[in-house]
């Protein structure tokens, strides 16, 4: 029952600061739209760095949760064949 309160309060702290840093990070996109449009438009190649690294920052959540899952997963089939 400990091990269930504190992976709540650690989800739940997670969360907390996710949704904290979205509304600075939403403030950046029109300035990096428009940067990359203009770095293009010049002939660079900034826009294709840009997508790598939206997709990045994409797949990085849902690494650390499947990380995550898979350590639990692991620990509670451990604590099932010890009982």
């Amino acid at each position: 029952m400990l091990k269930a309160k504190r992976l709540f309060y650690f989800l739940s702290l997670i969360l907390t600061l996710s949704i904290v840093q979205i509304s600075p990070s939403t403030a950046q996109c029109p300035m990096c739209r428009v940067s990359a449009e203009q770095n293009l438009k010049m002939g660079g190649t900034a826009g294709k760095g840009l997508n790598r690294g939206i997709l990045f920052m994409l797949a990085c959540p849902y690494i650390i949760v499947g990380t995550m899952g898979f350590i639990w997963l692991r620990h509670r089939k451990k604590e099932s064949n010890t009982n």
